[in-house]
């Protein structure tokens, strides 16, 4: 079953059972435990001052018989049904070129030869050229240590002796004495984990390029391959098994989400092919994350891009109810806000849904003292004007301030994915010339 998000299609009565088990769910419920095989990006949704968590993959009408998608965009399966959900940018459903685009940009890797559909297989390049991205945030936390335990039979005892092997080994005496000991290691099974998942992507078509896009990338993969002197690749299943429980530490926090992509690159045709029955399995991608972390790209060294960990910490009241702009003017005098929604077709959101798509930016406004705001949203390849709306005030010549919609450009119906970057280069810059900063 292939839609894109924004969307409702109609059910096939043979699949409304599976899509039930897939629909409605939340996203703040999709736990290691209950769905092992399925990942959804971002990792970690409580960095957002969002309704992210909130959200569900799916959802599906009360008589079952249609379907509707939001911002969430990938490939989910459950027994014989496979639902890919495309961008609504995707040409003919098919080449989804500005889904890859933005992906490609977030992550800072440039590929031409990618596929550019949401199937289960090119969904699976998704998860390569993010390992990269994911590599580079853990291994800022150092390189991943715990305690291992070691057993030696040698002369240099350290640890506590191992009565029974040292009489099985050293009868009569020869001068070793075995013992156990435990040591604080790099060399684990994570970090093994890791270094199986680096020579799995070397493998790969295109993993050369991916493990070298920049030299932090070069610089992680050669730590982990150092770390890891014990690496034997007929090992690979046990590692694997001993991945399985998730790493639950305070300080390497970054390795919990790098090790569930590690687990489902390694595991990919093991999932594909050796599904347990009514089990849930994928890849998901909130588009709307994805646009605000692209747009950040856009309007670097122009706008601001803040996150609950990153930067300063601002407050609606006095040191209460902490907020998060997406982006701020670096006087913070113009607010803006990403909505990956179709702001262009306002009979899709009604009034209901403008009272959130609007409040929130006036709100910021407000307590920056702005007069102009911002709302940025992706827009088929048509003529846009910008649209600003006035905000009204009760007092003859006071201007509330102004919210301009203001969206950028996707380009559609392109010869192969070159030609589309060369659009969107210039659909780009077209976005920024319009911007006040």
């Amino acid at each position: 079953m292939i839609t894109s998000d924004y969307h409702r299609k109609a059910i096939d009565p043979d699949e409304l059972q599976d899509l039930k088990a897939i629909a409605d769910v939340g996203i703040s419920d999709i736990t290691l435990d209950e769905y092992p095989n399925l990942l959804v990006f971002p990792d970690s949704f409580e960095r957002y001052d969002r309704d992210f968590g909130k959200k569900v993959i799916c959802s599906v009408s009360d008589d079952g018989k249609t379907l509707y998608t939001n911002s969430i965009v990938g490939f989910v399966g459950r027994n014989n049904t496979h639902l890919s959900i495309h961008s609504r940018f995707a040409d003919d459903g098919e080449n989804d070129y500005f889904l890859h685009y933005m992906l490609q940009k977030v992550t800072s890797i440039n590929l031409f030869s990618l596929q550019h559909t949401i199937d289960e297989d090119s969904v699976f390049d998704f998860l390569i050229y993010l390992f990269p991205l994911y590599l580079k945030k853990a291994i800022n936390q150092g390189i991943y240590k715990k305690y291992i335990t070691h057993q030696y039979n040698d002369a240099n005892v350290k640890g506590v002796i191992d009565v029974n092997r040292h009489i099985r080994y050293n009868e009569p005496f020869n001068g070793k004495v075995a013992y156990t000991t435990r040591e604080y290691s790099y060399d684990n099974e994570v970090t093994q984990l890791i270094r199986h998942t680096i020579e799995f992507i070397r493998k790969y078509k295109n993993g050369g390029e991916i493990l070298n896009i920049d030299s932090d990338t070069i610089q992680a993969v050669a730590q982990m391959v150092s770390a890891t002197p014990s690496f034997m690749s007929n090992e690979i299943q046990a590692v694997i098994n001993k991945n399985l429980r998730p790493i639950a530490h305070p300080y390497y926090s970054e390795y919990t989400p790098l090790q569930r992509l590690c687990l489902q690159i390694l595991r990919h045709d093991e999932l594909k092919y050796g599904q347990e029955e009514n089990e849930v399995y994928g890849v998901l991608i909130d588009a709307a994350w994805l646009w605000e972390e692209y747009l950040a790209i856009v309007l670097e060294g122009r706008y601001n891009h803040y996150l609950k960990d990153r930067g300063k910490r601002f407050y609606l009241f006095e040191n209460f109810q902490q907020i998060i702009p997406d982006y701020l003017s670096p006087d913070k005098k113009i607010v803006a806000d990403a909505k990956y929604i179709p702001l262009n077709r306002e009979s899709w959101y009604g009034e209901e849904k403008a009272i959130s798509i609007y409040y929130k930016t006036i709100t910021y406004m407000y307590r920056f003292c702005s007069n102009l705001g911002y709302l940025f949203y992706p827009y088929p390849d048509e003529e846009v004007k910008p649209t600003p709306l006035k905000i009204k005030t009760e007092i003859d010549g006071v201007n509330g301030g102004t919210i301009t919609k203001l969206g950028l450009r996707i380009p559609s119906g392109c010869d192969g994915f070159t030609a589309f970057c060369t659009y969107m280069n210039k659909y780009e810059q077209d976005f920024i010339n319009q911007l006040q900063i």
